[in-house]
């Protein structure tokens, strides 16, 4: 008499799971459709615990959503908009069918539209979570940006990106919010910091590239949807926060100059003002002017909680930063025509650098060649005919491993025709124990205004090197056994101790010597940590003792990484010698 039975599969976890075509039916949509509305807000399928349990008994495989987020898209409005989409197509097709041309008129009048400000809103509620999520925006909007003019996308979307990407680039370089920069195969890597936060986004190389086959340029493009309209929202706030004009406008004094150009040049009569704006080497016109932003800066004092050594430390770091976002100031670039002009001018700006190109390769070229107020050209290439004496002619690469090495460094390593030293990843940062390159351990050197060890011609100081770094490998070598034989003796005491042994000591006389105080000082601690040791509890001696063989295997690694070096070093001197 307990009431009626419970069927199998209708209480528990089961009940709050939904397979995909129950919840396509249960909206009503298309599988195109559906698959778009999760993109929009953000609904993902979700892998039950039980799936046998959720799937009632069967093992097929399906996919699963949670039933409070199926309910939660069916208030959405956008829903009613796609319904309404396909009545349009439907009625459009028909008109086009009876070649009643008014009435596609009339229909293409009436298209119904819809926005996704209130989607944006409801995802990212503050500003900083926009901030946080806004990495895969510029990554996607980068990439659209690029695509080629065929089929795969809406002109209007690329067009749209294309703007947003190089608002974008004018907020860093107006804010100097750029830190790091790196080149890999798939792009190139920047990072910046907007408001406390760490912001990453890969940009594509300027090549000419076919669409794959075996992508879903739909799905991306829901993406992009999503993300060019946070993207704006974004934007929009940063360039107030900056009191910059938005949308952009240059500075009327830069504006000026480029209407002063020669209108018969190449690249100067037919291009729009996007073009002018995306040329990178003006100014942005400001709200406030910097005199009365300057004014309006106060004093910082420091907050509750807050105590003098971490306010100092604070402006220490402070200075730094502000000592490289003025790496560039004084010097004026000149850019050949076959580096990556985009990457390079918005580099050198955004570190405070004046920038400038040939008239014919781009709009926005404010100097010419003849300019003997240039420090640095910028070529690609083996050599150059004409050559000025008062500038430097470097590689592209020096600009970028400056900016990671936060100095200038020594411009001889990029000449023309000078193999490059190796572009270290500025994402990469060493742990005690990692192997360090030699190239770094320069770097870390001139940071600290020592003068590098390393890059000499000498082959004696070379061979003095390599000595140092075996005598170095020894002494790690050493130290491994030390250790060994310091936890063999304490397993042997602990033994001892707990089979009721008592510990033998012996005392023998002797002279008294006059002890070193530092070698002192560290057999004290030696003593210290060997009787901490000691007395660990049995988890703590088997953490302890996993830590140990996790540096040790750390140091082995290194030590591996620095003989393959010493050996293509050997190898470079032998090629070198057999060339002599």
């Amino acid at each position: 008499m307990g009431g009626l039975p419970k069927k199998k599969f209708e209480r528990g976890s089961a009940t709050n799971y939904i397979t995909r075509n129950r919840a396509r039916k249960k909206l009503m949509l298309s599988l195109p459709d559906f698959r778009r509305l999760c993109i929009l807000k953000g609904i993902y399928p979700h892998e039950p615990k039980h799936k046998k349990k959720v799937n009632k008994g069967s093992t097929a495989p399906r996919t699963f959503y949670l039933l409070k987020d199926i309910r939660f898209l069916l208030h959405e409005p956008i829903v009613n908009k796609f319904r309404a989409y396909k009545i349009f197509v439907r009625k459009l097709r028909k008109a086009y069918g009876k070649t009643e041309w008014s009435a596609v008129e009339r229909l293409k009048s009436n298209k119904p539209t819809y926005k996704l400000d209130h989607i944006v809103k409801e995802r990212y509620p503050t500003f900083i979570d926009a901030l946080r999520d806004i990495d895969d925006a510029l990554c996607m909007c980068f990439l659209f940006s690029t695509f080629a003019r065929t089929g795969k996308c809406h002109v209007q979307t690329i067009q749209l990106c294309r703007r947003l990407t190089v608002e974008w680039m004018n907020y860093v370089i107006a804010s100097r919010a750029l830190r790091k920069v790196f080149l890999s195969i798939k792009g190139i890597y920047y990072q910046a910091e907007v408001m406390g936060q760490l912001i990453t986004w890969l940009v594509p190389y300027q090549f000419s590239h076919d669409h794959p086959t075996d992508v879903d340029y739909r799905v991306m493009a829901t993406f992009t949807e999503l993300y060019t309209t946070l993207f704006g929202f974004v934007n929009f706030k940063l360039y107030h926060s900056l009191n910059l004009v938005y949308p952009p406008k240059l500075d009327s004094t830069a504006d000026i100059e480029l209407k002063e150009e020669d209108e018969d040049d190449y690249a100067m009569s037919s291009e729009s003002y996007l073009e002018k704006l995306s040329a990178l080497s003006s100014s942005l016109a400001r709200v406030v002017s910097t005199d009365e932003e300057e004014e309006a800066k106060l004093d910082q004092f420091p907050t509750e909680g807050e105590d003098i050594e971490k306010m100092e430390a604070r402006e220490k770091e402070q200075k730094q930063l502000e000592t490289q976002m003025k790496l560039f100031e004084g010097l004026k670039f000149f850019l050949n025509r076959e580096v990556p002009r985009e990457s390079l001018a918005f580099t050198i700006r955004c570190f405070g650098g004046q920038v400038s190109w040939d008239k014919s390769v781009c709009i926005g070229s404010t100097y010419d060649v003849t300019d003997e107020t240039i420090t640095h050209q910028i070529v690609d290439r083996p050599n150059v005919d004409k050559q000025y004496i008062n500038r430097y002619y470097i590689q592209p690469q020096w600009v970028y491993d400056c900016v990671n090495a936060k100095i200038l460094l020594p411009v001889e390593d990029y000449f023309l025709g000078v193999t490059l030293p190796p572009h270290l990843s500025p994402f990469v940062e060493e742990k005690e124990g990692d192997y360090v390159p030699p190239e770094k351990l320069k770097i870390m050197a001139l940071q600290r205004g020592e003068k590098p060890e390393l890059g000499q011609d000498d082959d004696e100081e070379e061979d003095d090197e390599e000595d140092d770094g075996d005598e170095e490998e020894e002494d790690e070598e050493e130290e491994d056994e030390e250790e060994e034989a310091e936890e063999k003796n304490l397993k042997k005491m602990e033994e001892q101790r707990s089979q009721g042994k008592s510990l033998q000591v012996k005392v023998t006389p002797g002279k008294v010597k006059a002890e070193n105080p530092s070698r002192l000082k560290e057999e004290e601690k030696a003593e210290e940590k060997r009787l901490a040791i000691m007395m660990m509890k049995k988890r703590e001696k088997y953490l302890y003792d996993k830590i140990m063989f996790g540096k040790k295997r750390k140091v082995r690694e290194a030590n591996k990484l620095a003989s393959k070096r010493k050996a293509h070093d050997d190898a470079e001197k032998a090629k070198k010698k057999a060339r002599k």
